[in-house]
């Protein structure tokens, strides 16, 4: 784990620095959109595609959703009630909800999970992410971000449609075959294998080029307290115990917590800017539990 996080650590300060010397004239959020946008709509389908296809889709699966998603509900309510005991104001309660309820399950729980663990926990992360952490953010997420920010300007048609998109495609394809037990030709699964391993390398790079300390500001600390201890310490405390309440096993039980410990998602901004919330608290929160996370992680590991 340590060794892993080093590596990240150094991939990731390659993207802060990107951001700050702007090679051949690129604005780090620019790189980043062109980044992401390639892992979002074509790598990470592929991989998708890869892992479901051979993964064991079943009861455990519906385990993993239920841990994913009681555990942010549970994150939801906890942090809910701090706000409404310190009195935060609506723009601020409702970035820290965000913050400290949804975790990073993708762009840097499947780089950890796949170097601590090996490459049977992408089926793990993939799971935990398209079964529970993607759908909360798009139903939970959005009405939390509406409850507390402005109307929205732009709505759009239908709430289905945020899961009008790659991933979810590649993953009801990949069941679709999957549970068919139709076999991958050589040459389709050397072609995902070849794509799924360009997404972890892209993705901590991309997280790189979003972080930003100019973005944590003095008035912004005092909310960030309760986000730190309930993201990182008692998020995948309270996710041991109901994991095994869903007697889910060793290795996948302790893969599927390491996951839903991952920092702040970075998705989370988006919402903060479309709903009005308080953006520069939300970053702030997503730097500085990435940042201590390279301390709860290993803790955690060894725990598990």
């Amino acid at each position: 784990m340590t060794t892993t996080l080093i590596q990240m650590t150094v991939l990731m300060l390659c993207g802060a620095a990107w951001r700050v010397l702007c090679p051949n004239k690129l604005a780090a959020d620019q790189t980043r959109l062109v980044l992401t946008s390639v892992v979002y709509y074509f790598l990470l389908p592929a991989m998708v595609l890869e892992v479901l296809w051979k993964a064991d889709i079943g009861w455990q699966s519906l385990k993993f959703s239920l841990l994913g998603c009681s555990s942010i509900l549970l994150a939801v309510f906890v942090s809910g009630l701090i706000a409404k005991l310190l009195r935060f104001q609506r723009p601020q309660t409702g970035a820290m909800i965000l913050a400290a309820a949804f975790p990073n399950t993708t762009y840097l729980g499947l780089p950890v999970l796949e170097q601590a663990y090996g490459g049977w926990s992408r089926s793990v992360v993939i799971q935990m992410d398209l079964f529970a952490a993607a759908p909360m953010v798009f139903t939970v997420g959005i009405l939390l971000a509406r409850h507390y920010g402005a109307a929205e300007t732009d709505q759009p048609k239908s709430r289905l449609g945020f899961f009008n998109a790659p991933p979810f495609w590649a993953a009801l394809l990949a069941v679709v075959l999957n549970l068919n037990h139709l076999p991958a030709p050589l040459w389709l699964a050397g072609l995902l294998t070849m794509l799924s391993a360009a997404v972890a390398p892209l993705m901590i790079f991309s997280l790189g080029l979003a972080l930003s300390w100019r973005a944590v500001r003095w008035r912004n600390l005092p909310y960030i307290p309760p986000v730190v201890l309930i993201k990182l310490m008692w998020f995948p405390w309270a996710g041991i115990y109901i994991a095994d309440v869903l007697q889910l096993e060793n290795p996948f039980r302790a893969a599927a917590i390491l996951d839903i410990a991952m920092p702040s998602m970075v998705l989370g901004v988006v919402l903060c800017d479309r709903y009005q919330l308080d953006s520069s608290l939300y970053a702030t929160g997503v730097t500085v539990t990435t940042g201590l996370s390279l301390f709860s992680l290993p803790f955690w590991f060894e725990v598990l």
